[in-house]
């Protein structure tokens, strides 16, 4: 595992982060979604074990499919991570998404901010969080009551860094302009990137380079669609099998004799599709001077071994254009505007 500088700050994170999003299902019972928590927690201490320090979630996961689960994946996180040293790890974590049914429970309010931070404390069982992101954009309040809250975090110790996942281009620059006259630094960018879906590139890998702000990718792999999964149809349990948004955003006639092509172009370099992928980040990453950590998932041991195995995939420029021209012919089935912040009239 190698290990670099994230952003323009002095911390050091793994080539790869693990993210908690899609944890592995039980294969039982009678809700198809229900995490298994014993091999979550396996396959979190052997990315630990393999080299990964840098581990990403969210308040709000796993309640993405069934509410009533919010806070579980920062409870299994902490469990898996409890006996170990904890200066270690880099833990980032993401608010803003709907906690309870009340008022207040979502949002980015300062009122949100000071209750989840505590409740995502405890849920971890920390003293501290490395990296706190606002999850999306909260139009109904204003950014300059967010980023105080998180100034008051700051002053707190109770979290180091600060980021934004998904906001418009032109409010990112606002709020890094907002974030460093309060003396708080935004480090990181939660961003939607991978092989297939590359818009950040024109706008977001400048405001990295301009601002030191690193990107943390998320859905490296296309959740899952960068993989032989897909190939020849949707498998049991698989995620598309139950989220109707991956099949209408990827998988559509047209595109999988495209997804063949990459996977014979990844053969041919002794690798899997997601390896390939995962290489095609990291060596986009070193031609464009752009900080860049993909956010790997896995829902078995194999598929995380799969996965850091992609940093010995070797890459040269010649490799990135034949596969980006490859890829080209793909046609994404989606669109997902910003929402744009809204900035205090006083």
């Amino acid at each position: 595992m190698n290990y670099k500088k994230f952003g323009d700050s002095g911390l050091s994170v793994s080539s790869l982060c693990f993210g908690t999003w899609h944890f592995p299902v039980l294969q039982h019972g009678k809700i198809p979604y229900w995490v298994d928590r014993e091999l979550s927690i396996k396959i979190i201490r052997k990315a630990y074990d393999m080299g990964i320090n840098f581990f990403d979630t969210a308040n709000v996961y796993n309640g993405s499919i069934y509410p009533e689960n919010a806070g579980l994946s920062e409870r299994v996180l902490g469990e898996a991570i409890n006996g170990y040293n904890r200066e270690s790890f880099v833990i980032s974590t993401k608010f803003m998404g709907r906690m309870e049914k009340f008022p207040n429970a979502s949002g980015l309010s300062k009122k949100y901010l000071m209750w989840q931070i505590n409740e995502s404390l405890k849920r971890m069982n920390l003293d501290y969080v490395d990296i706190l992101h606002m999850h999306r954009p909260d139009p109904e309040t204003p950014i300059e009551e967010s980023l105080n809250a998180f100034k008051i975090i700051n002053d707190q110790g109770k979290a180091l860094y600060f980021g934004e996942s998904y906001f418009h281009p032109d409010d990112v620059k606002d709020i890094v302009i907002l974030s460093k006259s309060m003396g708080i630094k935004m480090l990181s960018m939660q961003e939607p990137y991978n092989l297939l879906e590359r818009e950040i590139e024109p706008e977001k890998f400048a405001i990295s380079r301009n601002y030191g702000m690193g990107i943390m990718a998320y859905i490296p792999i296309a959740q899952g669609v960068l993989t032989d999964k897909y190939l020849n149809g949707t498998p049991e349990l698989s995620r598309a099998s139950f989220v109707s948004e991956i099949k209408e955003r990827y998988l559509t006639e047209g595109n999988i004799p495209i997804l063949n092509a990459l996977n014979e172009y990844a053969k041919n370099k002794g690798a899997t599709l997601s390896q390939m992928s995962l290489a095609w980040m990291i060596k986009k990453a070193e031609i464009e001077k752009v900080s860049i950590i993909p956010v790997i998932g896995a829902t078995k041991i194999e598929h995380l071994e799969d996965n850091i195995a992609a940093l010995d995939i070797k890459m040269n420029e010649n490799d990135i254009h034949e596969i980006e021209m490859i890829a080209s012919e793909f046609r994404i089935n989606w669109d997902s505007p910003y929402n744009r912040i809204k900035h205090s009239i006083s």
